[in-house]
């Protein structure tokens, strides 16, 4: 009989944490911290640069006035075609997909595959598409500080290009969520890690993106470059909870629970279909989503722009003007939005978090004028609703909801905790959504078959 194969030795972090070359890990993550976010943030502000141009200042300068409402539709199926070529040409397919969700793990990108990571990513969030810049800006963060340590040593250790790259996605991250714990907050909860292995993982990434976050912030006389962080400068005054808003919370769980289970039915269904010809389905869903958008401009009168993008930008000017949306505008405008939001989900490439918060915060607008219920906890029950249906993370789906009420997101946090629990509940309950065959890999070769996981290869 031969004798049993030798267990590997097991991984113990408290060793790990107490070496010599954690500590260098960790002078070289507060050393990468500001580089990484400053990249991070020229790429939110070139994004935010294109988008002005192409939609506010190209249509002044050719058309002497704001853009009509059929203004997005070519720059959507531009968009489409971009991206696709991006994703069918460049190596790495333009990172994960985010049909699948928020996604962490499989490795950093090469330097290679950030070229495809950068150029998909910029197409999509430049030119109309509803997704938000969270998942590329981990996997820039991430690909940058694997990078780095390829860079000053090229037999490194495994272990050393994980922590480093998680290091660098913290502080790509930060950049947008305004805050180094957040980031944290999400990218943890996403991986699954805990234990002593959090502390590992951790401690790189938080000391990376709190000394980033000194180029927004300032230090001493500096007073820094500011902030991509969302945000919300009005916000409605916070009401103590009653029994009523903790009924309301379950019916806004399972409304944000189906609403988002139909979303990603809409993105996960249509795979296929940009399997066959990625190029020109792509394009065919781009122009989809342009006249989403300009059919929301023609029947309400408001501007187009608040259905295209990740809703980043528009969610603050929604709050504070929720009162001058009637009923039915707000309505078609969560129905055009995460109409946008499937087939965006379904060929672009982006992050899942901030089309999520804004039609969460449309359908608390749209709710408060219920009896018992409220404006403050209506955005709260609604935005940690879509959160949780679309990232399937409850924790973090709670403190966006309430960090971004500020100061009245306490009040909230008991309605926004069970509408949280019950979308939760409810989105894992839920069958899978779409086609349950054998699913073309981004790359364009083999076909291989959906896990029960849900995952994918892409």
């Amino acid at each position: 009989m031969s004798e049993p194969a030798a267990s590997p030795p097991s991984f113990d972090p408290a060793v790990v944490i107490r070496s010599r070359a954690y500590i260098s890990a960790l002078v070289l993550a507060a050393v990468l911290g500001v580089p990484i976010s400053v990249i991070a943030y020229g790429f939110l502000a070139l994004v935010a640069v294109v988008q002005q141009y192409v939609f506010v200042g190209l249509p002044e300068q050719v058309l002497g006035g704001p853009a009509p409402a059929w203004w997005p539709v070519p720059w959507l199926v531009l968009c489409g075609l971009l991206t696709a070529s991006t994703i069918r040409y460049l190596p790495g397919t333009g990172g994960h997909s985010p049909a699948f969700g928020f996604k962490t793990g499989g490795g950093p990108p090469s330097g290679r595959e950030l070229v495809g990571i950068v150029l998909a990513a910029l197409t999509t969030l430049s030119l109309g598409a509803v997704l938000g810049p969270e998942g590329p800006l981990i996997a820039i963060g991430g690909g940058l500080g694997a990078l780095a340590v390829h860079l000053a040593k090229k037999d490194a250790p495994p272990m050393a290009l994980t922590i480093m790259a998680s290091a660098g996605s913290f502080a790509a991250i930060s950049t947008l969520l305004g805050s180094p714990v957040l980031g944290a907050f999400l990218i943890m909860e996403a991986a699954g890690i805990g234990g002593m292995t959090l502390s590992l993982m951790a401690l790189p990434g938080l000391l990376a993106s709190g000394v980033g976050a000194l180029v927004f912030v300032g230090l001493d006389g500096w007073t820094g470059l500011g902030s991509f962080s969302l945000a919300l400068p009005v916000v409605p005054p916070a009401v103590p909870p009653t029994l009523a808003t903790l009924g309301w919370a379950v019916i806004m769980g399972v409304v944000g629970a189906l609403l988002g289970w139909l979303i990603r039915w809409v993105g996960l269904s249509l795979r296929p279909l940009v399997h066959l010809n990625r190029m020109l389905v792509t394009s065919g869903l781009g122009l989809l989503i342009g006249l989403a958008a300009m059919t929301y401009q023609l029947i309400s009168g408001n501007s187009f722009t608040q259905v295209l993008f990740s809703g980043q930008d528009a969610l603050p000017d929604l709050v504070e003007h929720a009162t001058d949306y009637s009923l039915a505008a707000l309505l078609l405008l969560i129905v055009c939005k995460a109409l946008a939001y499937g087939l965006s989900l379904s060929a672009f490439r982006g992050g899942p978090v901030f089309p999520s918060m804004f039609i969460g915060a449309a359908l608390g607008i749209a709710a408060s004028g219920l009896p018992g219920m409220n404006l403050a906890a209506g955005l709260g029950m609604g935005m940690g609703a879509m959160c949780a249906a679309m990232l399937r993370l409850p924790l973090t789906s709670t403190l966006l909801a309430t960090l971004l009420l500020g100061v009245d997101g306490v009040a909230v946090t008991p309605q926004v905790v069970v509408a949280v629990a019950v979308a939760f509940v409810i989105s894992n309950v839920l069958p899978v959504p779409g086609p349950k065959g054998p699913v073309a890999s981004e790359a364009g070769g083999k076909v291989h078959h959906r896990a029960a996981s849900r995952a994918d290869n892409d």
